[in-house]
């Protein structure tokens, strides 16, 4: 391939962490006018490589070329005047201010910041109706949705007039819908000549919205192949270096007695705005409740109450026992001691301290067992680094360093070390929010298997997620939530995408004797 015809092409390209060889002798040509994916387990390389393409790490090795031209990238800045714009997992936005003043942030022409913003204004008007990335430029950034956050991200590198876009783990945070809206997004910057660099763990949409897919495992490039050439399960054969389950196998449940009783929960928030709104379901031993529904729909507050992180009022009980809602007993410290684990959707703000050590976080909330005490003032440090050494092995986290902040492992090895806390603590009761968000596709086989082995041992899980394909396959019955309701119960066996998404859209209803496990 003539080099002109090449984007981007990275010769040679190695960088190490310490000990840590994140990535050893990468090669790859990303033609222009194509959206490539780079796809592997997490800790592969993959985020590390592209850092050091938008300059914030320097290779230790190898070469660069942009265009066909060898180009030094030390920082970001050189990236950006090279042409390269990057969208990351965790958006980096300023709350407080609007989209505009967010878009010309690091970009003004000068001192006075309203020559800046009307330009910028207009450069926004075209890239919006260019691109279908509608969104209010007076907008406050704390007032969007997710999915409009990440379109504030994709005018910040058009605006700098990126001809180049890598994208980490976009559709990590998105809805089913804004996902749709994102990729048609990407095949506009295609069709208009942009390069597109999709990072990603899912393999259907790589399938879907890509041209060619490099493949790393362990720091090292094992394949490029065309899309349209290949399959996922070749695909994740050569992200694992074995084959992988797609499917979710398991046998089917043989619920128990009822371990959790909610009825008519209710939860309001700090602007006394009600978000659940007369929920009531329960839920057996030994089986899987998922809870489908768009982002934002009182998904997230069900679990918050469940898990005592939320007042509500109401009544739930647990194996016949009321657990308070409010006041003395009803924090999450009480709903460990009660026999209920929870792990919670958003891992950086609830399910971990990303500065403290991977085992000061397996220790959080568990530090008062019996066998991580020396005596009744001590805790047992030796004892709870051997129990996060022992978890970090079962999980396969990667690095498996107890010693190491939070903040250093890649996101999928951070969702791996909250999981592990909570799945081992042989709980009566899993709360569990987006089990697989950012965790790649291997691990998500492994989690999965998990969560099965749990309920086989006769546990009650209450499962939430904005994956319907997990949803379908992981539960033994579905309820949908709409607008702090429960819009029905459905038998995965008899029911489909199709249902459910009208459910998720408040246009179905409830199937009379579903309310109740049988």
């Amino acid at each position: 391939m003539a080099e002109n015809t090449l984007a981007i092409e990275l010769k040679g390209i190695s960088k190490a962490f310490g000990p840590v060889q994140a990535n050893k002798d990468i090669n790859i040509a990303v033609p222009k006018g194509t959206i490539h994916g780079i796809i592997g387990e997490n800790g592969a390389g993959k985020s590390t490589l592209m850092s050091i393409l938008y300059g914030f790490y320097r290779a230790d090795a190898g070469q660069i070329f942009v265009g066909g031209r060898l180009t030094a990238i030390p920082d970001s800045q050189s990236a950006i005047r090279a042409g390269i714009g990057m969208v990351f997992q965790h958006f980096k936005l300023v709350q407080n201010f609007t989209v505009l003043e967010n878009v010309i942030l690091g970009a003004e022409d000068g001192p006075l910041l309203n020559t800046s913003l009307s330009k910028a204004r207009k450069v926004l008007e075209g890239l919006s109706r260019d691109y279908e990335l509608d969104v209010d430029p007076d907008a406050l950034i704390e007032d969007l949705s997710v999915g409009h956050l990440q379109r504030v991200e994709i005018l910040k590198a058009l605006y700098r007039q990126a001809d180049i876009l890598i994208l980490d783990e976009p559709t990590g945070v998105l809805t089913p819908d804004e996902a749709d809206h994102l990729f048609r997004i990407l095949k506009g910057l295609k069709d208009q000549g942009k390069t597109v660099i999709l990072i990603t763990h899912k393999l259907r949409e790589i399938m879907e919205a890509t041209d060619n897919v490099s493949v790393m495992r362990r720091g090292t490039m094992v394949a490029t192949v065309k899309t349209a050439e290949t399959s996922p399960e070749r695909l994740a054969e050569l992200m694992v270096g074995r084959k992988v389950l797609l499917e979710v196998e398991k046998k089917p449940a043989t619920p128990g007695k009822v371990v959790l009783k909610v009825d008519d929960l209710r939860v309001r928030d700090e602007h006394k705005v009600e978000r659940l709104k007369g929920v009531s379901f329960e839920i057996r031993a030994g089986e899987i409740l998922g809870i489908a529904g768009v982002a934002g729909n009182g998904q997230s507050e069900l679990l918050a109450a469940l898990g005592g992180m939320m007042r509500a009022t109401g009544k739930v009980t647990l194996q016949g026992t009321d657990l308070p809602l409010s006041g003395k007993g009803s924090d999450g410290q009480s709903r460990r001691r009660a026999g209920i684990a929870h792990v919670p959707e958003d891992r950086h703000h609830y399910g971990l301290i990303l500065d403290f050590s991977a085992w000061e976080n397996v220790a959080f909330g568990y530090f008062n067992e019996p066998e991580y005490q020396k005596n009744a003032l001590f805790m047992d440090n030796d004892a709870l680094r051997d129990d996060t050494r022992r978890k970090m092995e079962k999980y396969d986290v990667r690095p498996p360093d107890c010693w190491l902040p939070a903040k250093s492992f890649s996101g999928g090895n951070q969702q791996k070390i909250v999981v592990a806390r909570e799945m081992e603590q042989n709980p009566e009761l899993l709360l569990i929010g987006q089990p697989t968000r950012g965790v790649d596709i291997g691990a998500i086989e492994f989690i999965h298997k998990q969560i099965i082995a749990l309920r086989d041992q006769g546990k009650a899980i209450l499962l939430v997620s904005v994956e319907l394909d997990e949803i379908m396959s992981m539960s033994d019955r579905i309820a949908v939530m709409f607008d702090g309701r429960l819009m029905g119960f459905r038998d995965p066996e008899e029911t489909d995408e199709r249902e459910l998404g009208m459910m998720m859209a408040g246009m179905a209803g409830k199937r009379s004797g579903q309310g109740e496990a049988a």
